[in-house]
Formats: C-alpha cells, sequence, structure tokens
C-alpha cells in the first residue's frame, strides 16, 4: 500500500512538472507588457510602439504598452527590475536609464548592469537643436550668441533629467562657455507642447520626437549630434561642423526584461525583434524618424550597455557634470 501510494505521489509531480515545462515551452500564453519609461509621444514611445505592432502582427503575439514615465526613465525601469521574470513585463531601456543616469543620479533605485537581461538593441537616434518656426535664431552661432547675451536665462527643454538631449545640452553649453537654463519634462511630448506653446526657447529632442514638427514647419533645426549628417535632415549641419569638432550625443534603444529572464524566453522574443528589424516597411519608418536601425542580440546588446555606462559615467564624472 505504501509502495502505491509513493508511486502514483511521484507519478503526479511527474506530471505536474511535465505541465510547468510545456506552459514555459508554450510561451506566450498571456499578453506581454511593454513598460515604456516616458510618456505618450516621444521618441522612445513612438519606436516602441512601432516595435509593438509589428511583432504583434508577426508573430501573433499581444504586446501592450504600459507607459510609467518620471526620474528620466527610472520609474518604469524600476518596474521591470522587479517584475517577475516570466516573459511577461520587459521594459524599453535608453541611454538615459541604463548609461547616464547611474552616474547623475546620487541613489538609483536599480543596477543597470546586474537587475535586467538584455533582450535586443533596437536604434539610435541623435539629438537635434530645434526653435521655432518664428524664432530670431536661425544658425547654433546664433543660439550660443544669444545665450551668452541672456546669461542663463535662455531655456532648453528637455525630455527629462538624465536623457541624451539634457546631457547634449549640458555638452555644448560647456564647450561654447555660456549658461544655459535647463528645464526638464517628463517626455518628449509635454517638452514640445511648450516649445509651441513659447514657455522654453530651445528643445533639445531626439529625432524622433522633433520630426512631425519638423515636417509640418512648426519648428527649425539648427543642429544635429550625431557624427555625420542625417539622410533624413541633409540641410541641417552637425554641432561638430559648426565649430565643435568631435562633438557627439546619440540616444538608443533596446529591450530588456528582468534578471532571470529564461533563456528561451530571451532567444524567442530577441530573435523576433531583430526579424522585425528587418523589415522593409520598419526600416522605412525608423529612416523616416531619423532613426538608425541597430539590430544586436543579447548578447551584442548586453556589452553595448556596458560599454555605454562607462562611456557615459566617466564624462559625467569628468565634467562634473549635476542635477539641479
Amino acid at each position: 500500500m505504501q509502495r502505491r501510494h509513493f508511486l502514483q505521489a511521484t507519478a503526479a509531480m511527474t506530471l505536474a512538472a511535465a505541465g510547468i515545462a510545456r506552459a514555459q515551452g508554450a510561451w506566450p500564453q498571456k499578453p506581454i507588457r511593454l513598460v515604456v519609461p516616458f510618456p505618450p509621444g516621444g521618441g522612445t514611445d513612438t519606436t516602441s510602439r512601432l516595435v509593438a505592432e509589428k511583432l504583434t502582427l508577426t508573430d501573433h503575439w499581444t504586446l501592450v504598452v504600459d507607459n510609467k514615465p518620471g526620474a528620466g526613465g527610472n520609474i518604469g525601469l524600476d518596474t521591470v527590475a522587479k517584475s517577475a521574470p516570466d516573459g511577461y513585463t520587459i521594459g524599453m531601456g535608453q541611454a538615459a536609464n541604463l548609461a547616464i543616469n547611474p552616474a547623475l543620479y546620487p541613489k538609483m533605485p536599480f543596477d543597470p548592469l546586474k537587475d535586467f537581461t538584455p533582450v535586443a538593441g533596437l536604434a539610435e537616434q541623435p539629438v537635434v537643436l530645434v526653435v521655432r518656426q518664428d524664432s530670431p535664431l536661425r544658425t547654433l552661432a546664433d543660439f550660443v550668441k544669444a545665450a551668452r547675451a541672456r546669461n542663463g536665462d535662455m531655456g532648453i527643454a528637455q525630455a527629462g533629467n538624465g536623457t541624451v538631449g539634457h546631457l547634449a545640452g549640458e555638452m555644448l553649453a560647456r564647450r561654447a562657455g555660456v549658461r544655459v537654463l535647463q528645464v526638464p519634462y517628463k517626455g518628449a511630448g509635454p517638452a514640445m507642447t511648450d516649445l509651441l506653446g513659447g514657455q522654453v526657447d530651445a528643445y533639445f529632442g531626439n529625432t524622433v520626437s522633433v520630426m512631425p514638427q519638423l515636417s509640418a514647419g512648426k519648428i527649425r533645426a539648427l543642429a544635429v549630434t550625431s557624427a555625420k549628417r542625417l539622410p533624413s535632415l541633409p540641410a541641417v549641419p552637425t554641432v561638430a561642423e559648426q565649430g565643435f569638432a568631435g562633438f557627439e550625443a546619440t540616444t538608443w534603444l533596446g529591450l530588456v526584461g528582468p534578471a532571470g529572464l529564461p533563456a528561451n524566453v530571451t532567444e524567442r522574443l530577441g530573435a523576433a525583434t531583430i526579424k522585425v528589424l528587418a523589415r522593409p516597411d520598419v526600416q522605412q519608418k525608423l529612416a523616416q524618424e531619423g532613426s538608425v536601425p541597430t539590430p544586436q542580440t543579447a548578447a551584442q546588446f548586453g556589452a553595448h550597455i556596458r560599454a555605454e555606462h562607462a562611456k557615459w559615467g566617466a564624462l559625467i564624472r569628468e565634467a562634473q557634470i549635476r542635477l539641479t
């Protein structure tokens, strides 16, 4: 009798384990939450929704975008870091929250190198310095001259403390020897709204967030922060071309999950994302937004995060850039 009970119990445990294994292998069995650490309407949000849409269409998964802005992207990524590593919560990592913020913020809610599983690199986006169409500023030299005359009173919008736009503004001010008023927002959408409304003089925003208003003729671009001119903005000179040799500041995006994400989930999600980035319609859309696709495997994206973390950290410490 005891032997029969033992065998029955063993068989039940075996079936349960097999059921768990089948469930894990069949991922996903429910919608996947994609946490975007910036509000709707900005560059990170736009690219995130594009990828979510194409993954839903091509792989028949359901990705639900969940915007959680604040603290330069820290709030949203902290949600991902503290989520169960079951493949049903992933996040859109960015240069700001994974590489820059750790050197800017005195205390971080997560460790960018330990608390996440890199999944796939997506795209790079340079930053564009823009003003309203009716602004008297027409060149970067005009901007520097006005900033010098106003001595700290010229307001530059940025999508949040720790974003590449924030850092680009600080770098330019230091290189030009001028003072500016950094005005942080909870994302690109609110920053653009206040630029158009006249509450700030200029905006250092990524290409995705400024392209619609540039196309509509409501704003004018003075400079891009990439090493070379953008194919989508061929008439806009780089910052480096306009007297600041070597100036370059580019943001990047990529998918991450919580630490301990199962290998099979990481591999499937990463492979599907890279496949989406190879689609001609996706490449065309990204090019229109001023983005450059950078498909990277989990290992490649992880190495990129570590390299950028070291690069931006060293720059911030050397330049003694602080949050105000």
